[in-house]
């Protein structure tokens, strides 16, 4: 072998790259110590970009094509390395191939729980986990920021990088859109799409990457939040469920059912003992926002099963509650009778007017 071909294998005449792993971000080309030839062809593939660096600098940045290496191709680099007037003899520079294709599937979550400040329940510990799909869009940022001087940087190694940043913009983006935790854990969907115009701008101003889409697919709140939430639901419904107990108590009077008067008066007391607790959960008798639709009057043979004078005793059995709770009725005012001495004596009458309020 003569000193001409000896000096050509020693330098670089092509410069290509195939990606076959489904999972490089970005790839330094292995050029073996040796320099690029004045003329080099630099192949770069759809899906690709090529970045030079020399001596740490970025230069010249190739999009997808067949590139010719000479100083028209390459003014970046002549800037930097003092080619005033072009250049004949070969020169070093580190070539990385970086991936623009679109990675679906990134699985994102919260190692630990991430604070929040909600309008209804103060601040809250949540956890939230989902997938995302991403781009690199600004080459020069991505390896200086992310990938940084790795020869081949992988998926696996961008998660670790970019997990507690990806979270943190994840903390950010709700607190900015004030979401309240109880749309959060029930509108996953649209979450997502709304956090990204507030992700995007800064993940792709600070490290070269754009999300096309962001997916939440759970948020959990501790079990003591979750408790509130489902007992605030179970109280919203309250007045709903009152009136409908008492439209129940009145069909089933009204067709008779239920085994005659007894039945009638025991389907009453059970019907009042619903109304009553439910009632009382609400904030007592009389705390319901919404006043219950009034049943129709007893039919005569219910009215008949009750007498006409009762005691607090006789008006806990046939409210079905206890007779503490119908002296704390009297002491209230909800549930009219005389008080003669130490006991109440309440009227059929009264008893009757309590049921119809």
């Amino acid at each position: 072998m003569g000193l001409m071909d000896f000096i050509k294998g020693e330098l670089i005449e092509i410069i290509d790259w195939t990606d076959d792993s489904r999972d490089t971000l970005s790839y330094r080309w292995p050029d073996e110590d040796k320099e690029i030839k004045n003329g080099a062809q630099l192949i770069v593939r759809e899906s690709q970009v090529a970045q030079f660096v020399y001596l740490g600098q970025f230069g010249d940045t190739f999009g997808p094509g067949k590139h010719t290496l000479t100083t028209d191709n390459i003014p970046v680099l002549a800037t930097i390395k003092g080619w005033k007037y072009g250049f004949n003899t070969p020169f070093k520079a580190d070539v990385y191939y970086v991936t623009t294709r679109l990675f679906t599937g990134n699985k994102w979550g919260t190692s630990n729980p991430v604070m929040m400040r909600d309008n209804d329940f103060g601040i809250v510990r949540a956890r939230a986990f989902g997938t995302y799909d991403f781009r690199i869009t600004d080459p020069k940022l991505f390896l200086k920021e992310v990938a940084g001087s790795d020869h081949h940087f992988r998926l696996d190694e961008f998660a670790d990088t970019m997990r507690s940043r990806i979270v943190s913009l994840f903390s950010e983006a709700l607190a900015q859109a004030k979401i309240p935790v109880l749309d959060v854990a029930t509108q996953y969907s649209e979450l997502g799409g709304a956090l990204l115009p507030l992700i995007n701008p800064v993940t792709t101003a600070k490290y070269g990457i754009e999300f096309a889409t962001f997916v939440v697919e759970n948020v959990s709140l501790p079990p003591e939040v979750e408790a509130a939430i489902d007992k605030r639901s179970s109280m919203a419904a309250v007045g709903n469920l009152n009136d409908y107990v008492k439209f129940q108590m009145a069909q089933g009077m009204g067709s008779g059912q239920g085994g005659g008067a007894g039945g009638m008066a025991t389907e009453m007391a059970v019907g009042m003992a619903m109304a009553q607790q439910m009632m009382q959960q609400s904030g007592g008798l009389g705390a319901q926002s919404t006043p219950p639709a009034a049943p129709p009057p007893l039919p005569s043979a219910a009215a008949a099963a009750i007498p006409e004078l009762l005691s607090t005793a006789d008006a806990a059995k046939a409210l079905g509650v206890s007779e503490a709770d119908v002296l704390a009725t009297l002491e209230a005012g909800d549930l009219k009778g005389k008080k003669i001495g130490s006991t109440w004596r309440i009227t059929r009458t009264a008893l009757d007017a309590f049921l119809k309020s």
